[in-house]
């Protein structure tokens, strides 16, 4: 005699979908969680290559956790209460670390105080981005302050290519002035971007459903060429530049006013 299971209900199957839906951009998540923690090990290690590519491999996740749940209407508060977490600790708390354990640790106070800034000021740059989320007068094409990612980046591509060039951020010297120096002024010109008014391209306008020209596509694969060709170099290039847009258009917006009046 045959038996029959009992059919689940239609609308418990459609539960089990819509978690299972939901599941997807929290893996993202927490893949950019693990590398974050990966580079916290890996500094402690003394293993800095590791631990800056860590945190550039947490930036990519965590840029992707965030369109993977726009493009499949799996935005949720607990996502969002989740991602910012996650981005405490990957930008956060292991750049500071691997800076601090890499160059400023033989500074003494000095050193510390520098690490606890940036964590600081990474913590409330993710505080006040969380509290202007529903803000509907806030222009969606620029963030408001440095983004903690892309100040993460700057660090860690700094240790990068310090090591790529086989320089030790606590004996080497760089011409006259030590790295540890280096070191410490980039973490609180850093640290002081994300805490800014300034205003840094979001990219939030570009729609990745429309077409786009055949040059658009050449230039994403000539960007592909360029970062496989010398991953430490340009990545850092690229990151310090972004780093420095916010101050370009402060000063041209000032530049502009005075030529106005």
């Amino acid at each position: 005699m045959a038996v029959v299971k009992p059919r689940t209900p239609r609308k418990e199957v459609d539960t089990l979908k819509t978690r299972g839906i939901y599941l997807l951009p929290n893996l993202f998540t927490s893949a950019a969680l693990f590398a974050g923690f990966y580079a916290i090990v890996q500094a402690m290690n003394s293993n800095f290559e590791q631990s800056a590519i860590a945190i550039f491999i947490a930036m990519v996740m965590d840029g992707l956790d965030g369109r993977v749940a726009r493009m499949t209407n799996t935005t949720s508060a607990f996502g969002a209460e989740y991602d910012s977490l996650s981005d405490m600790v990957s930008f956060g708390v292991a750049p500071a670390l691997i800076m601090y354990v890499w160059a400023l640790k033989p500074m003494g106070k000095l050193g510390w105080i520098a690490a606890f800034i940036y964590c600081a000021c990474a913590a409330l740059r993710l505080a006040r981005f969380n509290t202007k989320l529903e803000d509907a007068h806030q222009d969606k094409r620029y963030f408001q302050g440095l983004p903690s990612p892309a100040s993460a980046a700057l660090l860690a591509g700094f240790v990068w290519v310090s090591y790529e060039y086989n320089i030790d951020g606590r004996e080497i010297f760089f011409g006259a002035i030590q790295i540890k120096w280096l070191a410490w002024g980039l973490t609180v010109f850093a640290a002081g971007s994300m805490v800014s008014d300034l205003k840094f391209y979001s990219g939030k306008d570009i729609n990745l459903k429309e077409s786009v020209p055949f040059v658009a596509i050449l230039a994403i694969v000539m960007a592909f060429v360029l970062v496989s060709y010398s991953p430490p170099e340009v990545l850092f290039t690229v990151v310090l530049v972004y780093a420095l847009s916010g101050y370009y258009i402060w000063a041209k917006s000032k530049l502009s006013r005075k030529v106005s009046v």
